[in-house]
């Protein structure tokens, strides 16, 4: 009985493999939308993409961005300027991409921008900590997407909302699974209304990838910072050392976990866009796959035994 299993799962394995092989044809007159391509995952997939012949519109935040990935790219590849919290900068992007795709429509919006800072134990945060990471991380993606959508709905395209392990399992406080988690429901919501007009919308989850994002000195100065401002009362309650022991923790747990190999969830990415038969979700990295998602299905009081000792204990330690 356990060989005919093993087989089954074998079998099921090999036919997935196939099946999401064959890609999407005329990738020369598809048009991509990526946010956040001044560094790191979204400015790999832009330069990725611009090779495999899609024609790519890179949204970055700063002119330094736009200028840097127009010198390595194709003439294929367009750069417009976005700030995904300004409504004024999503709809003049939007304006141009209207002009730039035409009637083809717009064949992917990859929301890939987003922040991590502020972090920390929740009661460190103020309303307006949580406010300006959901701004970019939540209403951010929300905003492109819809801007964009009746030219995805017209080439019957793809919306790739880049959430994260974090989505799924909350292994720190602060903003940033709240954000992770509103991508997730954001993303399941849309998947089945755009389901009728063939859109697809797929969602990545990656675990920790060594980016702009989840560098050590952003996260130290992120801790000190919030420390700073917090009453005595509460330095009181979890140790004055308690920031000098939190940054052992980075070093010691976000350090050893950061993978470098980006080319892992660009390739997920890309494999959202192109592929026929792309998956609803994609994990990329170990530490997603074999530690934080299994983690979210066990119940809440064995996940939260394994969590609390390190993330909640004000005498212990954080990540």
């Amino acid at each position: 009985m356990f060989l005919y299993i093993l087989g089954l799962v074998a079998f099921w394995f090999v036919f997935r493999w196939y099946r999401e092989l064959a890609r999407v044809p005329n990738k020369g007159q598809k048009y991509v939308y990526i946010t956040g391509c001044d560094s790191g995952f979204g400015n790999l997939l832009a330069r990725h993409l611009d090779k495999l012949g899609f024609r790519v519109i890179a949204a970055c935040y700063t002119e330094k961005g736009e200028d840097e990935l127009k010198k390595v790219s194709s003439e294929r590849l367009n750069t417009v300027h976005l700030d995904v919290v300004s409504t004024d900068s999503v709809s003049n992007a939007t304006a141009f991409i209207k002009t730039l795709v035409g009637e083809k429509g717009l064949w992917a919006v990859v929301n890939n921008a987003g922040v991590s800072v502020p972090s920390g134990p929740c009661d460190w945060m103020t309303v307006d900590d949580y406010k300006s990471m959901l701004d970019v991380n939540l209403i951010g993606v929300i905003g492109v997407t819809l801007s964009v959508l009746p030219l995805i709905k017209k080439a019957r395209g793809r919306v790739v909302n880049v959430a994260s392990v974090f989505g799924r399992i909350s292994a720190f406080g602060g903003p940033y699974c709240v954000s992770k988690y509103g991508v997730e429901a954001f993303n399941d919501s849309l998947r089945m209304n755009m389901s009728a007009f063939g859109v697809k919308v797929l969602c990545l989850e990656p675990g920790f990838f060594k980016t702009s994002v989840t560098d050590l000195h952003l996260l130290r100065k992120n801790v000190k910072t919030l420390w700073d401002k917090l009453p005595e009362e509460i330095k009181d309650q979890y140790g004055h050392d308690y920031p000098e022991r939190a940054n052992v923790t980075l070093e010691k747990n976000v350090a050893t976990l950061l993978d470098g190999d980006l080319m892992k969830v660009v390739s997920c990415m890309e494999h959202a866009i192109s592929a026929v038969h792309p998956r609803t979700r994609y994990s990329p990295g170990w530490d997603a796959k074999f530690l934080w998602l299994p983690m979210s299905y066990l119940p809440t009081w064995i996940a939260d035994k394994m969590l609390l000792k390190d993330m909640a204990n004000p005498t212990g330690s954080i990540l």
